[in-house]
């Protein structure tokens, strides 16, 4: 038997991602997001509220960067979620954490996270409940240590915190399964 629970954005796994924009002044501004992801293979979308600083680099900016959180950073990762830009802007130094300046788009990257995603907004949209961001992916910067013998992404290695929207929890990426696009090769027809 299934329980109806009304309208809830119950997707899952939803990754933790952080968005680092510059404000004014060349500040680094990080914000703690789930509402986003892949929407095409060289597009990222954010769903954010209008109020947010982020918000309005994003405008004033154009560009972005958009890492996933890992294990290793929950601490820091959390923090920019609570503050916000809009009454501390210098809550990226007290994280302590690193920031440089992106080599490809106007944006900082932040040099704890392994995997960072450089992007160039190409559209914001109203939508019905917030803002849609697109962002064009120009380069993908992923740490060393991170690559496995053929030069790929091991996403064990990536250690990346996913969010429970109603348990308001991070969790850990999980064991392997199946392999994708083989696991169910028995029930295509011959």
């Amino acid at each position: 038997m299934k329980k109806d629970l009304g309208v809830k954005p119950l997707l899952a796994p939803m990754p933790v991602l952080m968005i680092a924009t510059y404000s004014e002044n060349e500040t680094v501004d990080v914000m703690n997001m789930a509402w986003g992801g892949v929407c095409g293979s060289k597009e990222v979308v954010l769903n954010i509220s209008e109020g947010h600083k982020t918000t309005e680099n994003l405008r004033k900016r154009g560009a972005f960067t958009l890492s996933v959180a890992d294990g290793a950073h929950v601490k820091e990762s959390d923090f920019f979620g609570i503050a916000t830009g809009n009454k501390d802007p210098e809550k990226f130094q007290r994280s302590g954490m690193h920031a440089v300046k992106s080599e490809k788009v106007d944006a900082p990257v932040v040099e704890e996270y392994p995997v960072t995603l450089e992007c160039k907004v190409s559209e914001i949209v109203q939508g019905k409940t917030c803002l849609h961001v697109y962002g064009d992916i120009l380069g993908v910067l992923v740490d060393d240590s991170l690559l496995d013998e053929e030069g790929n992404v091991d996403i064990r290695k990536m250690d990346p915190l996913i969010f429970d929207t109603f348990g308001r929890k991070y969790y850990r990426y999980g064991e392997e399964v199946a392999g994708a696009w083989k696991a169910g090769m028995d029930l295509v027809e011959k």
